[in-house]
């Protein structure tokens, strides 16, 4: 579900989390104030995790990804 930043009355800014199909919120959950939704530019992609890892990527043939054996030994 995406982000959304809003603006309450008194200028300060919060996220909050909700479905593309819900309407915007006319009032803040914490404080009751009036509040817009603000345009953003958006984040893009965000990576929240440790990395990447071998299995996400398409499997290669064994012989192809063994290394190669040096001519000097």
């Amino acid at each position: 579900m995406p982000t959304y930043e809003y603006v309450r009355e008194d200028g300060s800014r919060f996220d909050f989390i909700q479905k593309m199909s819900d309407s915007p919120l006319e009032k803040c959950p914490e404080t009751g104030q009036a509040v817009r939704r603000a345009i953003t530019g958006g984040s893009g992609v965000i990576y929240k995790g440790t990395g990447f890892y071998n299995t996400d990527y398409k499997k290669t043939s064994s012989a192809s990804s063994a290394p190669a054996a040096s001519e000097g030994e």
